[in-house]
């Protein structure tokens, strides 16, 4: 089915068989069935759907996890000043305050550094570690960061500076010769868990070290800063991650973290916590003094106890993160969107060297969002080029950055299956183009211009009941998305434009049966042109959710798109 959008939409396929099985075996609805097999649960995610499991750490018996445990055990013990290197975005953020409070709480000598994104570059390098060796560290903890720094690595092993790693960036042999490296792919001893975010890593990694050292600190009650890393790292939803989220969203009480009640308080928001709300609200303000030179604020809020620094450091982040907003709309205004799609590459790289660099990663994630292909966009930095990525599912764009990295063809770069970031000489932008596109190609990635939906499903199914199964299947979010479902044979009865972008409607069966529906930034496109317009009867593409206005909650159907 071709769209009024022009996408073409396609039923998901799922296992007949397989979903009357699970229908009686797990005494399952029909949709949730379905909902199951074609999302592939395993057996721990369907036990979860009705019980939530406990939470146990999984890597009690890893080699990489034990040996780590030792290294800082033994700096504990000689009392050996420790630096903890953290990148500058959410993971890194979130990650380095866990390892701050743990340090805190035993009254061990360290510090912390969060790289400007500017001034210091990109993850860990040499010159950076030169700033570092200044304040005399003997162990240097590398999170979210380090997979790549083999030459940096080098230096402090020179200087009798000893090293861990804690990531899940793309790593390749030879690794860096640290100390010890954590990182699922490293090797296949542990590359089940490469969907794990740096924070997850630390979390468990802090875990085992207090029980090793009998810590008294209760790392549970900051298993909230795991979930956010995880949502705003792009992570799947999906196996332990999926069970880590049920658990923070079962047990989490906003007012039990200060940092996050403020953010909440300062947004008029007293809901209970979301995904939503961590990937949508939470996650941009954290990361806006990262994009905007303020790389530490975001680990100085999520650190501390201090009410005033904590009051301080959310406004000037909120700031930030509005002046980032501005910045965004405002280069997003510049792009033109029909010379990209008329282009027709299978990936998008997209070259303003005016871009702010900290926006770059935001910008791609738009343009991948909105043409749904891998972006790339690349800026200008003193005499270098700054690039970040945002990739879609089934290319590698981390793999492709650390491949063009040992190809001589960027200077440096990381990153995972969904994001990288990376330099490179101005002379070498052409060549990179070349690189990536027929990489793309060599890697069997598709082109995907089909768009999958969920099921077809009667408008007498917008009920609290069929909406209550499909919140069996929450937490939502990359990996297992809000499901979307096919509407047929839907009458526009009314519309309303709401703030000059947004379009809410009522929707009718050809039985009777309203439909309240909403179409966000609709105005002046395809889709809000026929809302408006369209008179006859249409088949409509949309998801289920709840509308929270005024501590009242009704269902409402977002609507993606339209068929005729």
């Amino acid at each position: 089915m071709i769209s009024v959008s022009g996408k073409k939409w396609e039923e998901k396929v799922s296992n007949k068989n397989l979903i009357e099985k699970l229908k009686q075996d797990f005494n399952l609805t029909d949709i949730i069935s379905r909902l199951v097999v074609s999302r592939k649960f395993d057996q721990t995610e369907l036990n979860s759907i009705d019980n939530i499991l406990k939470l146990n750490n999984v890597f009690f018996n890893n080699n990489d996890f034990k040996k780590s445990v030792d290294l800082v055990v033994n700096s504990i013990n000689n009392k050996e000043k420790i630096c903890i290197l953290g990148d500058y975005d959410v993971d890194g953020s979130a990650a380095t305050s866990l390892f701050i409070r743990f340090f805190k709480s035993i009254k061990h000598p360290f510090f912390y550094y969060i790289p400007d994104r500017v001034k210091d570059g990109y993850g860990a390098t040499k010159k950076l570690f030169q700033k570092l060796k200044l304040k005399n560290p003997k162990l240097l903890i590398m999170l979210d960061c380090g997979s790549t720094a083999n030459e940096a690595i080098e230096y402090l092993n020179k200087n009798n500076i000893k090293s861990l790693i804690i990531d899940h960036h793309e790593i390749n042999k030879p690794f860096p010769n640290a100390n010890n490296i954590i990182n699922p792919k490293k090797d296949n001893g542990y590359i089940q868990y490469d969907y794990l975010c740096a924070t997850t890593l630390s979390y468990f990694f802090l875990d085992l070290l207090s029980l090793k050292i009998k810590s008294k600190i209760k790392l549970s009650d900051f298993l909230i800063y795991v979930l956010l890393a995880t949502v705003c790292d792009v992570m799947p939803l999906r196996k332990l991650n999926r069970l880590i989220a049920l658990s923070v969203l079962k047990n989490f009480n906003i007012n039990s973290n200060l940092a996050l009640a403020e953010l909440f308080n300062l947004n008029n928001r007293n809901n209970k916590l979301s995904i939503s709300d961590l990937g949508f609200l939470i996650g941009p303000i954290i990361n806006a003094g990262g994009r905007l030179g303020k790389s530490n604020y975001a680990t100085e809020l999520l650190s501390s106890n201090n009410l005033n620094v904590i009051k301080l450091k959310s406004k000037e982040l909120i700031e930030l993160n509005n002046k980032r907003k501005k910045f965004e709309l405002s280069i997003l205004e510049q792009i033109d969107f029909k010379k990209i799609e008329n282009a027709n590459l299978d990936v998008i790289i997209y070259y303003n060297p005016n871009i702010n660099e900290g926006l770059i990663g935001i910008i791609a994630a738009r343009l991948k969002d909105y043409f749904n292909k891998t972006s790339i966009v690349i800026t200008s930095s003193n005499k270098l080029l700054k690039g970040s990525a945002r990739s879609i599912s089934g290319y590698n764009i981390g793999r492709a950055i650390k491949n063009s990295l040992d190809n001589n063809i960027i200077i440096n770069g990381g990153g995972h299956n969904a994001a990288a970031g990376f330099s490179l000489k101005k002379s070498s932008l052409n060549d990179f183009k070349e690189y990536i596109l027929k990489d793309f190609l060599n890697s069997g990635a598709v082109r995907n211009n089909t768009f999958l939906y969920d099921a077809e499903v009667s408008a007498l199914a917008f009920n609290k009941t069929f909406y209550s199964n499909l919140k069996k299947l929450e937490p939502f979010g990359t990996g297992n998305p809000v499901p979307t479902l096919l509407f047929k044979d839907l009458k526009i009865i009314k519309t309303n434009i709401l703030s000059k972008k947004h379009i809410s409607l009522i929707l009718k069966s050809k039985t009777g049966f309203s439909i309240k529906s909403i179409c966000f930034n609709s105005i002046n496109n395809q889709v809000g042109d026929y809302l408006l317009n369209y008179k006859k009867n249409l088949n409509v593409l949309g998801q289920i959710n709840e509308n929270i206005w005024n501590n009242k909650n009704t269902l409402q159907l977002t609507v993606r798109d339209l068929i005729l």
